[in-house]
Order: C-alpha cells, then structure tokens, then sequence
C-alpha cells in the first residue's frame, strides 16, 4: 500500500480559504483516480470531489462553486482548495488515492476547523 501524506488543515475564519495537499510518498506510482472525503462528528464518511482516470470530476452539492479538486501527476499529489469555507465544512477531511497497479490508499487525515 502506498503511503499518503495530507497537509494543509487548520483553523480558519467562515469565508477563508485552505488548500489541502496529498502526496504520495516512498516509491512513485501513477494515480489512476483520487477523491477527496470528510467526517464530521457524529456523521457518516462523505465524498467531496473526486477526479477520474480520465479527468472527469464531480463534487458533492454543497461545495460546488467553492472547493476545486485538482492533481499533479508529476508530484503524485492530489489538492483540495477550499474557498468560502463555512462552519459546516468543519471536519477531518481524508485523501482516498488509486493508484496503477498499487491499489488503493488513505491519507492519515487533517483537521479543518471553520469559525463563525
């Protein structure tokens, strides 16, 4: 299984930005598809956007127009950037990766807390 570091959470005021990364680390594979999921308290895991193999991506209804999913096949790292962040958004956000012909990895989670 292919190791995946997340950076980029914290704490930030409701209408601030984050940009969330995740990489992959020790040997290099080819990411075949990733997504972007979060849990909040009490809550069931949700996705939040997802890129496909062939460059499709969708995103969950209630951050369309605010967060943008993208990937840097070079750096096998995966983005989320998170404008107009609301307190509803708080919640330990996860990177979820395919890799070719290496299955299938999580990141650890970051925190993202959103004030009001």
């Amino acid at each position: 299984q292919v190791q995946l570091v997340e950076s980029g959470g914290g704490l930030v005021q409701a209408g601030g930005s984050l940009r969330l990364s995740c990489a992959a680390a020790g040997r290099i594979f080819s990411i075949n598809a990733a997504g972007w999921y979060r849990q909040a308290p009490g809550k069931q895991r949700e996705l939040v956007a997802g890129i496909g193999s062939g460059g499709r991506i969708n995103y969950a209804d209630s951050v369309k127009g605010r967060f943008t999913i993208s990937r840097d096949n070079a750096k096998n790292t995966v983005y989320l950037q998170m404008n107009s962040l609301k307190p509803e958004d708080t919640a330990v956000y996860y990177c979820n990766v395919v890799f070719v012909r290496a299955g299938n990895s999580w990141g650890q989670g970051t925190q993202v807390t959103v004030s009001s």
